[in-house]
């Protein structure tokens, strides 16, 4: 038999058998969009930490203290002003910024109560993070007393439809200092850019205010939680981490935009195996149904099969036809699969607030997983139904 006549009678019999082909189709269907819709999630949530790690920064450092207690393991325990000095005077360091924070911190517009992270920074932070660009108004110097830098959040929450405070205005703000409330005001100076994204939105709802304000507030005498800094050039930054680790005994964590990138490309890397192996079962299970229903189909159409063989039909013909069949079936499912699953994939990821990534490359391996997955499920029945002798097929009732 020809190609094209193989390929016909395929289309035929599969037409012929409609129902069985649609529980085939949706059994691939339902593995292929399970597939394309968890990975689509996965992969989109590493191009989005991507695109925030960017702004951390390749120069940038964070110096994070620690030490190690029996039964606590890692335990932060800040770092003095001293220990400061000391990472500013290592080599090639260009600018250090102390950091308090993350407190907490409540305020209140008409009625409705918002939380926000608050953090006491040097003004030279914003010389580091060059990426938190200020929208309206300023950034923080040195000589500000009562003034605040708020996240785009913070000055229009998402129940908002405008701004609730813009560069000027005042900002009330309720600490909690070891169980005692404190309120006090501040004066809005400078409103950050929108950071967006799921990562970014810790970001757009945090509040910065002086590091020395914030030294009073939370009464942490000469403690600092953790110290950003700036290479003044990339190829250094590995002789200063080990600088600082020499001159800290080990007992800092130091990350830098490599370590951070490694870390999640790995853990992301992990959750998209799993989350791909989960839903290729789905697909197994699809395969086991197809092997269940084209071994009905071979019984089913025994005599069929004795007359092509009758009339000259080889055993490699019937594999042929059956395995098309397979392949026809493979195809239809994994591209209405690999749709439905980006489309799955863009209604979940909207409802939860992930991103989607929806790569024409994913779409193609689904489909030829889906292809494969078809083909081996038919393998067997293919065999079968080439192996059947014609008399006794033609005498089968």
């Amino acid at each position: 038999m020809k190609l094209d006549d193989v390929i016909i009678s395929a289309t035929r019999s599969l037409r012929e058998q409609r129902f069985r082909l649609a529980l085939n189709v949706l059994g691939i269907l339902i593995g292929c969009a399970a597939v394309t819709g968890l990975i689509s999630i996965t992969q989109g949530l590493t191009v989005e930490v991507g695109t925030q790690l960017e702004l951390f920064g390749p120069n940038n450092l964070m110096v994070v203290p620690y030490e190690i207690r029996a039964g606590r393991g890692l335990v932060g325990q800040g770092m003095t002003w001293r220990e400061v000095q000391l990472i500013e005077r290592v080599p090639h360091v260009r600018y250090v910024a102390p950091i308090i924070g993350a407190k907490q911190a409540t305020h209140t517009y008409r009625g409705q109560t918002y939380r926000s992270s608050v953090y006491g920074v040097d003004p030279i932070y914003f010389q580091i993070f060059k990426a938190y660009e200020i929208e309206d108004g300023r950034s923080l110097i040195s000589a500000d007393s009562g003034a605040a830098v708020i996240g785009h959040l913070v000055s229009q929450p998402r129940d908002r439809d405008e701004p609730i405070y813009q560069a000027g205005d005042r900002i009330r703000l309720t600490f909690n200092v070891k169980g005692e409330e404190r309120e006090l005001t501040f004066r809005v100076v400078g409103i950050m850019k929108e950071i967006g994204g799921t990562f970014g939105s810790e970001d757009d709802n945090s509040i910065m205010i002086s590091f020395r304000e914030a030294q009073q507030i939370f009464e942490t005498g000469s403690k600092v939680d953790y110290v950003a800094l700036s290479v003044d050039n990339a190829q250094y930054i590995k002789a200063v981490i080990e600088n600082i680790k020499e001159k800290f005994s080990d007992n800092v964590m130091i990350m830098d935009y490599e370590m951070v990138q490694q870390q999640v490309d790995q853990i992301l890397g992990t959750v998209e195996a799993v989350l791909g192996g989960i839903a290729a079962i789905s697909l197994l299970v699809a395969g086991v149904g197809i092997i269940n229903t084209m071994t009905i189909s071979v019984m089913e159409r025994t005599k069929e099969i004795g007359v092509l063989k009758a009339i000259g039909g080889k055993n490699r013909d019937i594999m042929s036809l059956f395995l098309t069949e397979a392949t026809i079936t493979g195809i239809l499912g994994g591209i209405a699969g690999s749709v439905f699953g980006f489309a799955l994939g863009k209604a979940v990821g909207g409802y939860v607030g992930l991103p989607v990534s929806t790569s024409p490359v994913l779409g193609a391996m689904v489909v030829g997983f889906a292809i494969v997955t078809a083909v081996l499920a038919g393998l067997y029945p293919a065999w079968r139904a080439a192996n059947l002798h014609p008399v006794e097929a033609l005498r089968y009732e």
